[in-house]
Order: structure tokens, then sequence, then C-alpha cells
């Protein structure tokens, strides 16, 4: 899955990735040719006295190294700036295919889930590609190299290697199949922290209610003690991968010295060459090393690219349209035909046999229990995600046909929890039309009955909002994001229960706005109030995903028990006629 995730992102990058090979090529080539100078000027310039043969030679030494500097320079920078290239792409990969979920997505993966993958994920990928590039690219040029040259020296020394490479190659493999399990459980419990903390750091003002301090902070001592156990495992083996390696390397470096001696001695080998030797087998035992950075990262760095490449090759439930259509004839006609909506697995469907049809001038009102399949039954409209059963029309064309910047236009939602992006109150309200003047934004916001607490505040439409609009009340974040949707001027407007945090009478002064505001445009609106919706045209009244009634107020007071039960659990018999 690695070697597949870095293959699709790498493409684009072929001739720096080349570039980068020639480079390291030339900077290990020049590293290999060192030693073996070295061995001429000890054996014909230090063991002979000649000064001027160790001048000479040693200025081509200085000349070879100042290339190897300029050429690893170069690699090193290449490998940095497509490593970092590769995290930009991953991540921006990441975050296309996600907003492109629906909610049933969403829902699969989580949130804590999605942030860890787009982030640490990611950046583990990242450091892997930055250190092959940097460092192991060249540990393969540099073993082969080493031993072809060594071999060259002497051969009845080389035996020595013939021990150390296998050796170390055990040792290696033996370390990282104990570490890919527990790099797998790493992330999986670094989810589970960020999951917590989000819940805590979002539900803070409950936690204090219920005075649970001490719960959540067992909680997330919990999911921290569990990660803390796993990494300190990783950490425990891969403290032992350096003492082994290094343990070889040692006891290699002695027998070449014992038998390398004994070679001088008998007049097989010279002074120069011995030190060659050694010099060559620290390079190979160094791109060992190297490849063994490399193994320890790479168990890590192939369960995050799984991880990536699961939310990569999830497809959204939702799928554009391939001839999408680009315009509309008719404005402002919803209708739903048998539309039934069922999450995959589920026995029993959430709504089933759903008809409705609201048209331009008029308010359609959804009501029914907790559970009922309301906030569902708006979802479909917009394509929060889609039905499994009948069809949704805007203005006579299945929204499933239709261009998703053309539903944009045209249906406009205010979601049962409004949420506010950080930001001004102006660059909130314009989220559904940049264009939009300063003069429409205080129109929306009259409107909405939000004027009066935005020119309160400091900097009026520049007042800043925090994430999620935490620094405003409930009450004010539901009516800026009916501002929101006011001034992007839709077609289409569904309001899911966004009265319900409003009293009674800022909402009836918010009803009657909206009513002379959407005069033309078509309205529909859930709401567990019975005082919102009683002078809809129409009210469907849901139950358990299916429509049990539709009519005005007073037809359905009259005929229908279900609507009955829940106005009378509201008002009373004098008040509800």
């Amino acid at each position: 899955m690695l070697i597949r995730l870095l293959r699709a992102h790498l493409r684009p990058y072929r001739k720096p990735l080349a570039l980068l090979v020639l480079l390291q090529l030339l900077q290990t080539s020049a590293t290999l040719y060192l030693p073996t100078l070295n061995a001429d000027i000890i054996d014909n310039g230090v063991v002979k006295g000649d000064t001027g043969y160790i001048l000479s030679f040693g200025a081509l030494m200085i000349g070879i190294s100042l290339i190897q500097v300029v050429c690893n320079v170069g690699a090193v920078y290449l490998g940095a700036r497509t490593a970092s290239a590769l995290g930009r792409d991953v991540r921006a990969a990441i975050f296309d295919r996600v907003q492109s979920y629906s909610a049933r997505e969403l829902g699969q993966f989580g949130a804590p889930s999605l942030i860890t993958r787009t982030t640490n994920d990611v950046q583990q990928v990242q450091m892997l590609t930055l250190m092959t590039f940097t460092l192991v690219a060249s540990a393969p040029i540099m073993c082969v190299g080493g031993i072809v040259l060594a071999l060259g020296l002497d051969v009845p020394l080389s035996g020595v290697l013939v021990a150390v490479v296998p050796l170390l190659a055990i040792c290696v493999t033996f370390l990282v199949r104990r570490l890919r399990p527990l790099f797998r459980s790493m992330q999986v419990r670094l989810d589970t922290v960020n999951r917590v903390l989000r819940e805590q750091i979002s539900g803070n003002r409950v936690i204090r209610a219920f005075v649970r301090d001490e719960y959540e902070k067992d909680r997330f001592a919990g999911a921290n003690r569990e990660l803390t156990e796993v990494a300190l495992g990783t950490g425990r083996i891969l403290a032992l991968m350096f003492p082994m390696v290094m343990t070889v390397v040692n006891l290699s470096s002695i027998a070449v010295l014992w038998f390398g001696a004994h070679r001088i001695d008998s007049g097989g080998m010279q002074i120069g060459d011995l030190t060659a030797f050694l010099a060559y087998l620290m390079q190979i035992v160094m791109s060992v090393m190297m490849a063994t950075f490399m193994f320890m990262m790479m168990p890590r760095a192939e369960v995050c690219a799984e991880r990536i490449q699961e939310v990569l090759d999830t497809s959204s439930s939702v799928v554009p349209p391939t001839a999408p259509v680009l315009e509309l004839r008719r404005h402002g006609h919803l209708e739903l035909r048998g539309a039934g909506f069922r999450y995959p697995g589920a026995e029993e469907p959430v709504l089933r046999h759903i008809d409705l049809v609201a048209r331009p001038g008029e308010t359609t009102a959804v009501i029914g229990s907790t559970g009922s399949g309301k906030s569902t039954l708006l979802g479909l409209v917009p394509r929060l995600f889609d039905a499994t059963d009948g069809e949704v029309l805007v203005n006579g064309v299945d929204v499933r046909e239709l261009a998703p910047e053309l539903i944009a236009r045209t249906v406009g939602m205010v979601p049962q929890k409004p949420y506010l992006f950080a930001g001004t109150v102006a660059t909130n309200l314009r989220y559904g039309n940049p264009e939009a003047s300063d003069e429409e934004l205080w129109h929306a916001l009259e409107v909405a009955q939000a004027k009066e607490f935005v020119s309160a505040l400091e900097g009026g439409l520049d007042a800043p909002i925090a994430q999620g609009g935490t620094n405003v009340s409930g009450g004010q974040r539901q009516r800026l994001a009916i501002a929101r949707t006011l001034v992007q001027r839709p077609e289409i407007y569904l309001f899911d229960d966004s009265f319900s945090a409003l009293d009674y009478a800022t909402d009836a002064a918010l009803r009657a706005a909206l009513a002379r505001e959407t005069a033309e445009a078509t309205v529909v609106i859930v709401a567990q109030r019975v005082a919102t919706i009683r002078e809809a045209d129409r009210i469907l009244v849901l139950d358990e995903g299916r429509v049990v009634g539709s009519g005005r107020h007073g037809e359905l007071m009259a005929d229908n028990e279900t609507y009955r039960e829940i106005v009378l659990s509201q008002l009373t018999e004098a008040e509800a006629a």
C-alpha cells in the first residue's frame, strides 16, 4: 500500500527524482573513491616519504570531497522539496476526497480519525520519503560499491563480509516484523486520544455542569496510558536495534584488524590496503545502518499509508452526475415521489414512501416525534445523502442529475445544529454569496432578528467569530445561520428546526419577517414547536419514517390523532383551536 501511494503521488516529480538519483550516485562514488586515494597516499607517499605525492593526491582528495559536498547538498535539497510536495499533495487529496463524502462516509470514519490521517499519518509517510531520498537512496550504491572495492583490495579478508551482512539482515528483519503490529496499534490509539480530547474540549460546558471533571480526567488518562504502553513497547524494540547493529559492527572491525594484521605480516597485504578495507567495511555497515533506520520507520509508514489509502479508496455514496444539468426552466418547485432512505445494513429504513410537493409562495411544515426522520428528509434535497428509493425532484429534475453548484444556488439549508466558521460576522454571512454587499448583509441580519446584537458587537460586521461560533449564544448562532442563508437568496429554503433556541417573541418576529422576505420562494420548515408551523400552508406529519397525515392545522386537529397528540402536548385545547 505504501508503494502504491508513493507511486501515484510521486509521478509528477520524475525529473527531480532522476536528478536526485544522479546526484546521490555522484556523491556516493566520490565517497567510495576517497579510501582508495587514502591507501595510495599511505603506501606510496607516507611509507616512502614522498611529500610531493602526498600533496598532489591530497589536493585531488580535497577536490573530490568538494564534489561530494555539492552533490550531497543538492540531493538533500531536492529530496526535502519533493518530500514536502508529496505531503502537500497527499493532504490535498485526502481533503478533496473528504469534501466529497456524504454524511454516511463521515460517520463511518469519524472526525478524529480523519484529522489524524490528514496530519500525523501523512507526516509519517512524508518523513519516510525524506529519509529515503536524503539517506537511504545512496545506501544500495554504497553497499554494493563497498563490497566490490573491498574484494578488489583483498579477497581472503572479504570473507568477514560474508558473515557480517547476512547477520545484520537477520537482526533487522527480526525486529521489523515485531514492530509492524505495534505501530498499527499506536495509530489506532492515537485516534482514540484525539477523539477523547475533541469530545472534552467540545463538551467542556456539559462536563462542568455535571461536575464530571474527575471522570473525564480518568477517561483521558486511560486513553493516554494505552497509547503510552504501545509507544514504550515500540521504544523497547527500537532500543535493541542500534546496540545489536553496533555489536556486529565492532566485532567485524576487530575481525578485520586481527586477520588483516596477519595478512600484512605475511606480506599478502599493504598497510594502506588494510586502512582502505576498514573504511569500506564502515561504509558498508553505514549503508546497512541507513537501511536499518528506514526499516525502523517503514512499518509505521506502511500502516499510515494503508489508513490514508483507505480514505482515498472510499468513494462517496453521493456520486456527481456524469452529464449534469446546468440550467433549470422552472423555479422553486420541490417534489418527493415515493422517497425512502435506508442506511447500509440497517434492518428498517429511516424513511419510506414519502410524497411531498412544495411550491413557490407556500410554506410546507414537517412535524413528528423524535427519530421520525424529519432531518433525514430535508437532507435528501441538497444531497447530504441520496434517497435509496424513489425520487427527489427540484424544478422537475432529479437532484442526482443536477450540477452540485446548481443545487447550492437553488437550495439553501439552515441545519439543526448551525455551525459558524472562525472569522468575522461578515465572512460567515458571505459564505453562500461572496459578492454580497454590506447593505445586503445588514438587511439579512434585520430579517433574521440579528441586527440589534450584531450592531452591539465591537466591530459590527467585522466582529470576530470563534470556531463553531462558541463566542455567541445558541440563539445568536441560529439567527446568524438563518441570515447566512438569506444572503444566499436561494429559490428553496429548508429550515431544520432552526428556531428551537429562540424565545417566543423573537420566534414570532422572525417568522413574520421571513414570510415577507420569502414570499416568492419555497419554504420547508422542520420544527418541534407547534407555534412555529401552525400557520403553514401544508403540514406533513411523520411517524417512524412514514407520512401519517397531511393538511392544514385545523384539518389535522380534526382527523389526525398523531398530530393532535403532538399539539396537545404543547398547547391546551383552547390554544390549539
